[in-house]
């Protein structure tokens, strides 16, 4: 009669650790050998590692109490909010390939085609997640355009999720709600991204994409804070092309003309743009402003007007 499972467990553990206790150091003859917290064996005394080759089996997340390991548990890829059924359907894909790499017949083909149609019918039941659809796929759409990283994606498709449930959708259209979220995403996560940026990625107005912003960030209570313009220099000095020094002085004006309150009402990217530009000066690596206005897409006589107001701040003459 066969032994239970739980005793036969028990057994190869015991031999286990009889093996583990009778291993010597090879380096000072001690036979305190323990497993650690990567699943080596080291010695006590030494700190010889005699074995680094056993399999960590558990998770690669950590968890410290049981609601920690339940809301961790999970199989297959994470959920992610940048896409409306949150990536727990199907998807099938669409290289007509079997799974050892070789290509499906002419019948084979058309039953994957018909297949893969209905697959993205049933993906969204009612005009509503077709809306958040088309909402999500256009903000990975500008995110994409704009350089920004994937946890402004998930943040801006929350925000519109939000956006959604309270109902603030109703007569606006979906493409200014959608490019309103992502430009609060990313001044929320310390991304600069002016306005300017994000309409030109955008398709619709700058005017209507700032009136649905102030909207949303009033409706859903966003605490964001005001623009630093110190974010903006590592970006345009690195398009300009200018050295470390340019950066610093750049930053430090910034610092001297907001402590005099000069940034109080102006455009964040032309007073960096304009500090750049006096940094520029300075250090001898000079850049017209004309340059520094296409890089900015700020005007020429933006940058003069705060460039004067800095060097006066400054005690430049």
């Amino acid at each position: 009669m066969e032994r239970p499972s739980r005793q036969r467990q028990q057994e190869r553990d015991t031999e286990q650790e009889t093996d583990e206790s009778t291993v010597a150091c090879p380096e000072c003859d001690s036979e305190n050998i323990v497993t650690d917290a990567d699943q080596e064996l080291v010695c006590e005394d030494c700190g010889l590692v005699l074995d680094e080759r056993n399999i960590d089996r558990g998770p690669e997340w950590r968890a410290f109490n049981h609601n920690e390991r339940q809301s961790k548990s999970r199989v297959g890829a994470p959920i992610t909010e940048t896409m409306h059924d949150k990536g727990l359907t199907t998807t099938i894909d669409w290289k007509d390939k079997d799974a050892y790499g070789r290509s499906l017949s002419s019948e084979k083909r058309s039953q994957m085609h018909r297949l893969r149609k209905w697959q993205e019918r049933i993906r969204t039941k009612d005009a509503g997640e077709r809306n958040l659809q088309f909402a999500l796929s256009e903000i990975d759409r500008m995110a994409s355009a704009l350089g920004v990283p994937r946890s402004v994606r998930e943040v801006a498709s929350v925000i519109y999720r939000r956006a959604l449930n309270e109902d603030l959708i109703r007569g606006r259209s979906i493409e200014g709600v959608s490019t309103a979220a992502l430009y609060a995403a990313c001044r929320q996560e310390g991304i600069p991204r002016s306005l300017d940026e994000v309409a030109d990625v955008s398709r619709v107005p700058q005017k209507e994409i700032g009136r649905t912003y102030r909207y949303i960030s009033q409706e859903l209570g966003l605490e964001l804070r005001p623009v630093d313009p110190k974010q903006f220099v590592p970006r345009f000095a690195s398009s300009l092309q200018l050295s470390e020094e340019v950066q610093s002085k750049a930053t430090e004006i910034i610092d001297v003309s907001a402590e005099q309150g000069l940034l109080s009402g102006k455009s964040p990217t032309g007073f960096a743009a304009a500090a750049i530009y006096a940094a520029s000066l300075l250090c001898n690596e000079k850049k017209t402003q004309r340059e520094v206005a296409d890089v900015a897409q700020v005007t020429e006589v933006t940058i003069r007007n705060r460039y004067q107001e800095q060097i006066e701040a400054m005690g430049f003459r």
